[in-house]
């Protein structure tokens, strides 16, 4: 079983860096009713090119919502979310896609596979709408299928593969190109322990290699693969090094860095 990386260095070692993705004073809140609901509360965060950052908390406390947000997915209903140095909310919708297709990896929960299309055409199908050709798109997803261990699902459909599969092809769909910016969702939610360490270690190892990484999770030991850990708490985050550990995360001995 690969061993979870040291834990960053402190944040002055990336001062100097672009972040690749930065949530300025983001806030989302949603209408129930007359009430209103505040999903996020004024999230401030920079992730760098190279780190991957985990994000914790309770059932409901904000996590999908700040992936979505950073992800472009769901509007905020204040403050900027800056991908690349751009600011989503000024992009068209055909630009938003563009920058989606081409830039941004997104690991969902549920999938989100394409039910009429097989496992290797789900994994192209961000290549072709760039307009890379068929046949190199699909020799790219065999490609990414066999990073997978899992070149023998290239032509089912997803109902003809177990969980587990749909949900590494969904991550093969993630990282196929030149994502800078992966966002993943329990990304091992639906995998064995060996399994998942091992997407865990994929993931890690596109960061090394210069992407940015935002992973949601609710298991220490996964957080413990992560540069940092940012707490979401009813909206708001606690971001900190894993110098503590992330079992002292939860328990609520958290030192922020500012």
């Amino acid at each position: 079983m690969p061993a979870p990386p040291p834990a960053a260095p402190p944040p002055s070692a990336t001062s100097a860096k672009t972040p690749l993705l930065e949530l300025r004073e983001v806030s989302r809140t949603h209408r129930s009713g007359v009430a209103e609901v505040h999903a996020l509360r004024a999230v401030s965060l920079c992730v760098y090119p190279g780190e991957l950052v985990a994000v914790m908390g309770p059932s409901g406390s904000g996590k999908s919502t700040l992936l979505t947000l950073a992800g472009g997915l769901d509007t905020a209903s204040s403050g900027e979310v800056v991908i690349e140095g751009r600011d989503i909310a000024a992009l068209s919708p055909k630009e938003m896609a563009a920058l989606r297709r081409r830039s941004v990896g997104y690991v969902f929960q549920d999938y989100n596979l394409i039910p009429a299309l097989t496992a290797a055409e789900n994994i192209a199908l961000p290549r072709e709408l760039d307009g890379v050709s068929t046949r190199k798109a699909r020799r790219e997803a065999m490609a990414a299928l066999a990073e997978m261990k899992l070149t023998e699902v290239a032509s089912r459909f997803p109902d003809e593969m177990s969980g587990g599969q749909q949900q590494r092809v969904a991550i093969a769909r993630a990282l196929i190109g030149n994502r800078r910016l992966v966002l993943a969702d329990e990304p091992t939610g639906a995998l064995d322990s060996e399994t998942g360490e091992a997407i865990l270690a994929l993931l890690r190892t596109r960061c090394q290699q210069g992407a940015a990484g935002v992973m949601v999770t609710h298991e220490p030991r996964h957080a413990a693969w992560a540069d940092r850990v940012v707490f979401v708490r009813d909206g708001s985050i606690v971001d900190q090094t894993l110098h503590a550990g992330a079992d002292s995360l939860l328990s609520g001995g958290t030192e922020a860095v500012q």
